[in-house]
Order: structure tokens, then C-alpha cells, then sequence
């Protein structure tokens, strides 16, 4: 980030900070305050809105937070397009009021911190509204009641209900319903529940053994069986919650109201139901398909994460060769102030994991300065700055690697300092760190993987989005390995030639 150093850019600088610091405060404040209002305050926020209200959202764009693998509310389908009871409610409501959606599938979790960080407006992710969750966001009237059951792999003929489970793992999707039941009963049964991010991989995790159930929201769940997903239930559907749409407290009065507007028309001209039936009405085993038929489906989702893959690896490269060059020669300074701001550099960014600094830059950065991050802008950011330390001691390294002699005899040739690294050290150097830089991109682009986790629609997310909604996970994942292969082949023979063109 580039930094004023006239002397008479201090004062807009103070008024950046101050304006960031009073923005925090603000922010905090009016969380407190939020929570600490009267009653009557809080009733008459959360009262009717004329019905007037509902047109002030025509024309707008509303960005929604969703999940990123909750099948059949949300998931991808062969051609890696959003789908899903949720995702046709929000989309239908939207087109019955008049304004638009743009959805940003983050996983449930990061949906919630980015409607907190107000990177999103709301979120529509089969989220059950609880007293808790209320304390924190207003949510739309119940557009789903839900429930809870207990499935096992199709082979297991021990567990036939709760009282077989003593002494055994379970597992349940967390924040869900079913954690959340699965850990009201674990004491009387005596089991261990082990907590999860995705259904697909619940259910792989008592295919292989290593739980002998899973607790889930019983669509969900049903859904995952007519899709083959090698389970069956074996317990009745215990009562649970009602999903709703949420936004956070006090804020988007209108597109609560529109929503609620919307819904009630779409179930009062029964496409409401028609959407149900779509996803959940006698469900049917879907016919097994081959192996080249889900490489057929999933290739060109994946290829549009391939893309992304590269182009932010590549982008992010190039950042981070300007700024490791560039804390490189600051930390070969003379300067005692300039060592000291590389080696904190270096130390920062390659002594913290980069999954942090994703969180901080696309969640965290909103919350403090009150600005979203676009998240390509917050992918880079990590990538370049976590690599960029690493390029540092590269260049550190192979500068100091270069004999003495040879700045000592261009300087004695008439040479200033500048001429002598330029024309005779660092072409030198640049030969030694060739080989680290390579090694380096590759690691970077096998890094960006870690961008799934804030919605970033890179190779490995698409694979997340494409099993999510067949279950073939293990295939999958196979083909998203086998390309990631191919690429990083490429790119070394490509490095490598680079380099011996370069540095003959």
C-alpha cells in the first residue's frame, strides 16, 4: 500500500485514520446500542412497514449471502449455476417486487460474518431462526419448517436408533439444526458428535467409518439418498425450526418487507409449492451415471476455475515480485529504519497463516473503514503479501550469494553503487533465485485454493460446488487433482525454459 512521505500529506493522512477510528466506534457503538435499546424501541422497529414500503425496493440491486453446499437449497448444477429451493425463492421474489439479486455464495459461515461486515444485504441459507440469532439480525417470516433425522451407511445393519450409538462418533453440519440436536441428546446416549462445514462430507465421513451417523436437516438428507449418496435413514423426523431469510438488525427495513410481500404471493398463486416439488417431491434414485459423464458435466465449471486460478495467481505473482524485490534491497540497506521495516514485513506476513489475512481483508477491512472489498481485490491482497515476504528473503538471500568481489571490481572500474548492482550484481543473483521464484509461483498457485473459504470461485471451490450437489466426491476431487496437475506441469516446463533462455 503505498505510503505519504511529504511532510504535508500528514495531515490527510490523520484524517484517514481518525475517520477509520471513528467509523470502528461508531460501528461498535451502534452494535451496543442496538442491543441495549428499549423495548417499545425494539417493537416499533420490528413492526409491519406499510405496505408501501415494499416499493421503495424496485429497481435496486441486493447483494444475498448464501451457502455454498446446502443441496437441495443451494448448490450448482451441471453447469455450475446456483440452484435450488432457496435460490428460486429469492430469485422469484426479487422478480415479483421488482428489484434484483446478485448472489454471492461464501459457505454459511462467511455468509454471516459478510452480513455482519456488510459485504451482503441478507442471507438465504436454510438458516433457522433461534432467539440467538435474533438478538443479532431481523429475519423474514418462516419460509420453510424444517426437521432433523439420523441416516447410516446403506451397509450398516447395527445402528437402528439413538440407543446404538453409545460410545460411537456422529456427525452434524455446523451451526446446524442437526449439531445442534445431535449435542441436546449426546449425554443421554453417550456419543461424540464431530462438527462439519458440508453435508457431502458428512456423508463421506460415515461412508468410511469414521462416524457411524450423521444428524442433518431431513430435506437435506433426503435429497442426498434419491442422489445416490450411499446413506439411508433409519430414524423418524424429530420437529425442528423454520429457515428464514436474514438481514442485520435495524438495517433493510424495505427488502424485509419485500421479501415477506413477495412470499406471500408466491404462496398464494401456489409457485411456492411448485417450487417444493421441484426438489422434494417423491424423490426418486437418480441413475448412476459414468465417470466420463460427470468429467462431461463438471468440465466447464471447472475450467472457469481453472481460469480464475491462474489469473489471480498470476496477477498476484507479479504484485508480489515488485514488493519482495523491493523489501529484498531494503533489507540489504545500510539503513538501520529500512532493515527494520523489511524484516517486519517479513516477519508479519510469513509468521501469520494466509487464511487470516483472507478473512481480515474481505471481512475485517469492511468492518473498520465501512467500505466493501471486492474479492478478487482481497485474493490478491493475501496472495501478494503472504508471497511477497517469501520473495524477500529470495531476494535477500541471492544478492548476499553473489562474491563481494564482483561489486568491489565493478566499483573499482569507475562504477557508483547503483551501476555496479544494477550491471553486475543483481543480473547474477537473478540467476541464482530463478530456480526459489519457480518453486514459489507454483506454491502461490496452489495457495489460491485457500480462497474457497471466502467465496473466491477458484478450481478446488468449483469441485466443492459440482459434489456438493451429485456426491461423487472422491471422483471429483480426482479430476480437480488431475488438472491441477496438468497446470503446474506446464507452468514448470514453461519456468524452466524461461529460465534457460534468460539466463544462458
Amino acid at each position: 500500500m503505498p505510503r505519504l512521505q511529504q511532510a504535508g500529506a500528514a495531515r490527510p493522512r490523520t484524517a484517514t485514520v481518525l475517520a477509520a477510528l471513528l467509523a470502528f466506534a461508531a460501528l461498535l457503538f451502534g452494535a451496543t446500542g442496538a442491543a441495549a435499546a428499549p423495548a417499545d424501541v425494539r417493537q416499533a422497529a420490528e413492526a409491519p412497514q406499510p405496505a408501501a414500503a415494499a416499493s421503495s425496493v424496485s429497481g435496486k440491486t441486493y447483494v444475498i449471502g448464501t451457502d455454498t453446499t446446502f443441496a437441495p437449497f443451494e448448490f450448482r448444477d451441471a453447469g455450475g449455476e446456483l440452484t435450488g429451493i432457496d435460490m428460486d425463492i429469492i430469485r422469484q421474489i426479487a422478480k415479483n417486487q421488482g428489484f434484483s439479486v446478485e448472489i454471492k455464495s461464501l459457505g454459511f459461515n462467511a455468509a454471516l460474518q459478510a452480513l455482519s461486515s456488510n459485504q451482503v444485504d441478507g442471507v438465504i441459507a436454510g438458516m433457522s431462526i433461534t432467539e440467538p440469532r435474533k438478538q443479532i439480525y431481523d429475519f423474514s417470516d418462516p419460509y420453510f419448517e424444517s426437521g432433523v433425522q439420523m441416516a447410516v451407511a446403506k451397509s450398516n445393519t447395527d445402528v437402528k436408533g439413538y440407543e446404538d450409538l453409545k460410545g460411537k462418533t456422529v456427525t452434524a453440519k455446523t451451526g446446524s439444526e442437526g449439531e445442534t440436536f445431535a449435542k441436546s441428546i449426546a449425554g443421554k446416549y453417550g456419543f461424540t458428535v464431530k462438527s462439519l462445514d458440508q453435508s457431502a462430507t458428512m456423508y463421506e465421513l460415515v461412508k468410511s467409518g469414521n462416524a457411524v451417523a450423521v444428524f442433518d436437516d431431513y430435506p437435506v438428507l433426503a435429497y442426498g439418498i434419491s442422489q445416490n449418496n450411499g446413506l439411508k435413514a433409519v430414524s423418524e423426523k424429530e420437529k425442528g425450526g423454520s429457515y428464514g431469510f436474514a438481514v442485520n438488525k435495524g438495517k433493510n427495513p424495505e427488502l424485509l418487507k419485500a421479501f415477506n410481500t413477495g412470499l406471500a404471493d408466491l404462496k398464494s398463486s401456489g409457485e411456492y409449492q411448485k417450487i417444493l416439488d421441484k426438489y422434494l417431491k417423491d424423490p426418486s434414485q437418480a441413475a448412476q451415471s459414468s465417470f466420463w459423464d460427470l468429467l462431461a458435466n463438471s468440465f466447464p465449471a471447472l475450467m472457469k476455475g481453472l481460469g480464475n486460478t491462474v489469473l489471480v495467481t498470476a496477477i498476484s505473482f507479479a504484485l508480489a515480485m515488485l514488493i519482495g524485490l523491493l523489501m529484498g534491497f531494503l533489507k540489504i540497506s545500510t539503513s538501520v529504519l529500512l532493515r527494520g521495516i523489511a524484516t517486519t514485513f517479513v516477519n508479519i506476513f510469513r509468521g501469520t497463516p494466509l487464511l487470516v489475512w483472507a478473512f481480515f481483508f474481505y471481512f475485517g477491512v469492511p468492518q473498520l473503514t465501512g467500505q466493501p472489498i471486492d474479492i478478487w481485490v482481497a485474493g490478491v491482497l493475501t496472495l501478494s503479501l503472504n508471497a511477497g515476504a517469501y520473495i524477500t528473503e529470495i531476494v535477500r538471500g541471492s544478492i548476499q550469494s553473489v562474491d563481494p568481489g564482483q561489486l568491489e571490481a565493478s566499483r573499482s572500474l569507475g562504477l557508483g553503487y547503483a551501476k555496479s548492482m544494477q550491471k553486475v550484481v543483481v543480473p547474477q543473483a537473478f540467476k541464482i533465485m530463478t530456480p526459489s521464484l519457480i518453486n514459489q509461483l507454483i506454491i502461490m498457485l496452489k495457495d489460491s485454493s485457500l480462497l474457497l473459504a471466502i467465496g473466491f470461485a477458484e478450481l478446488l471451490y468449483q469441485g466443492q460446488q459440482i459434489y456438493a450437489g451429485n456426491f461423487r466426491i472422491t471422483e471429483t476431487l480426482l479430476i480437480v487433482a488431475v488438472l491441477y496437475f496438468v497446470v503446474i506441469m506446464l507452468l514448470t516446463k514453461l519456468a524452466n525454459v524461461a529460465d534457460k533462455r534468460f539466463n544462458k
